[in-house]
């Protein structure tokens, strides 16, 4: 009979601030406990996916920082009201951070303080250089999308460089690298269309230094990338200047007209 009284009474929009009043009040007791987090405001981050550890391990020292996160994927598919729930739980857990997202559907009305949501596809590169422009240094990209191989690995390619160096990008439901409706295979497991063998290929840029063939010219990735964490569904890629010189003294001329 409550649930009948407030469904009268109180608009869609209502009803949504008034609970998300009252998980804010729920979140203020574990800012720092990102299971808990996502518990409360219902992101499959947590439950459904097991990411929310790993998270922690990677993004903790972000924590109090005044950063710039970027999420593609609201979520809640065309209800402008449903879905921005991984939104508000990144605004809980950096206090000090600015949350922004883009969604191929319009989210505007799930737009609050510290959190902006554009609208768009991922792979309208036009639109990602107007929210780099807009946002500026960006230090957490989160691929959350369509999940369509192709799409994944273009914005990728698009946004990588983009992001700040010792910045993280991070890329969720990599399931569907092995489902065909998504362009993937679980036929052909060295298809190079498929997310998972276009980052398995990168891991060779962290050891680039390593490479013994004559006159090889490093990539933007062996240069930038300095480490490559797989997860269940779930891949974290660090930015930053790869360096580390070989111990073998062969290659080590490679940086120095970089």
């Amino acid at each position: 009979m409550v649930k009948d009284f407030i469904e009268k009474k109180f608009s869609k929009v209502q009803r949504r601030n008034v609970r998300n009043f009252l998980n804010d009040i729920r979140a203020s007791f574990v800012p720092g406990n990102l299971n808990q987090l996502a518990r409360i405001y219902k992101t499959d981050k947590w439950g459904e996916h097991r990411y929310t550890p790993h998270y922690k391990t990677h993004l903790k020292k972000y924590r109090f920082k005044k950063i710039n996160l970027l999420e593609i994927g609201v979520g809640g598919y065309e209800e402008p009201l449903a879905g921005g729930f991984s939104l508000r739980m990144w605004k809980k857990y950096f206090p000090f951070g600015k949350i922004y997202s883009v969604d191929i559907h319009d989210k505007s009305p799930l737009q609050e303080k510290r959190i902006k949501i554009y609208q768009g596809s991922q792979v309208d590169l036009n639109l990602l250089d107007q929210i780099v422009h807009e946002i500026g240094t960006i230090d957490v990209i989160i691929d959350d999308g369509s999940h369509i191989n192709e799409h994944v690995i273009t914005t990728f390619k698009h946004l990588f460089p983009k992001l700040k160096d010792g910045g993280v990008y991070v890329i969720e439901d990599t399931q569907t690298s092995y489902w065909e409706d998504f362009g993937g295979s679980s036929e052909n497991l060295n298809d190079p269309k498929t997310m998972m063998n276009f980052f398995k290929n990168l891991t060779d840029s962290v050891n680039f230094m390593e490479f013994t063939k004559a006159n090889y010219e490093p990539t933007y990735y062996d240069l930038h990338i300095t480490s490559i964490h797989f997860y269940h569904n779930l891949i974290f890629i660090h930015k930053n200047l790869n360096d580390e010189l070989s111990n073998k003294d062969m290659n080590q001329e490679r940086l120095k007209n970089k």
